[in-house]
């Protein structure tokens, strides 16, 4: 059945990946945009920062190991410019260094190997339904707070 056009029609979730290894890329980016993400690819923390300055990204998918900026910089410089940010971090070996999302600031790890792929999938998927934290509100100022509470 069609449908009569007065049904909203979305728009794909835009996806920024990042990783050193072009085949890993490559791979993960055509998994990605085969459930219908619109993915943007980056080589390095640097280009991903320059990308992330310029579009709005729905989900980061950052590898942990990169030289230069890994992605625990990466995912705190993206912090730093959007708090609500959500990242998933690919990590090989977490579990051995003892990575966890605390310790890396991402808000999913994805451990490299034979279930990446359907685990990367299923923790995009589960942030993209989820709502971005809310900001904190900004601290008060004493006055302000003295004032309240004297009323």
């Amino acid at each position: 059945m069609r449908n009569s056009g007065s049904a909203k029609v979305s728009t794909p979730a835009q996806i920024l990946l990042v990783g050193h290894n072009r085949c890993g890329l490559a791979a993960r980016s055509a998994v990605l945009e085969e459930q219908g993400y619109k993915v943007t690819p980056a080589s390095s923390g640097e280009e991903a920062l320059e990308h992330y300055s310029k579009t709005r990204f729905d989900v980061v998918v950052t590898d942990h190991k990169m030289s230069r900026m890994d992605g625990i910089e990466l995912a705190a410089r993206i912090r730093e410019v959007n708090p609500s940010a959500r990242i998933i971090m690919l990590c090989g070996f977490m579990e051995a260094v003892g990575l966890t999302e605390q310790a890396t600031g991402a808000d999913l790890l994805v451990p490299k190997g034979a279930n990446e792929v359907s685990h990367l999938v299923r923790g995009v998927a589960r942030l993209l339904r989820s709502q971005p934290p809310r900001k904190a509100p900004a601290a008060q100022k004493p006055a302000a707070r003295a004032k309240r509470a004297a009323s």
